[in-house]
């Protein structure tokens, strides 16, 4: 078996368009990969945590330095980082490419792409019981009454239940 040449196969970097200049982003070297890979991991340990354990981080909580935050953009960027720097683009905007990159390089080209399409913005998380319920009380999509179908009739509720309280003797 004859293996292709892995340049054809793999993309040779990130192109990320800002304000009319696309800026190639070059895969990071090893060494820096493997750091951003222990962010990575890191980064999601900490926020599963934070989802089950009460000790841990807040969500607003600054879980890295201002430091750690310009080394992290500046090695997901690579050489387009200086790129940026010297073409003016604004620095929130440096901040959403480094993350677009970082996500890129550590967790799939995907997720990359859907943070990117939101202009950095991630979707909120219905984490709150208010924003659950409303969820489940929006009537499906093609239902012109507001019904569920799977649902039994609010008769046949009513009748359900008063048989589950003759069976328990209420």
């Amino acid at each position: 078996m004859t293996f292709r040449d892995l340049s054809e196969l793999l993309d040779p970097g990130l192109s990320l368009p800002i304000n009319g200049t696309t800026y190639l982003v070059p895969p990071p070297d090893a060494e820096t990969g493997l750091r951003l890979q222990r962010m990575s991991d890191w980064l999601i340990g900490v926020a599963a945590a934070s989802q089950t354990d009460t000790d841990a981080p807040r969500p607003d909580a600054q879980l890295v330095s201002d430091a750690e935050e310009l080394d992290l953009y500046r090695d997901s960027l690579g050489s387009a980082y200086t790129e940026m720097i010297d073409g003016g683009v604004p620095w929130p905007w440096i901040k959403v490419a480094g993350m677009t990159a970082f996500l890129h390089w550590t967790v799939g080209a995907e997720q990359a792409e859907a943070y990117w399409a939101a202009g950095g913005r991630p979707e909120p998380r219905a984490g709150n019981r208010a924003t659950r319920r409303a969820a489940r009380s929006t009537p499906p999509q093609g239902s012109a009454t507001g019904t569920n179908p799977t649902r039994p009739a609010p008769h046949k509720q009513a009748a359900s239940r008063g048989a589950t309280s003759s069976r328990t003797g209420r």
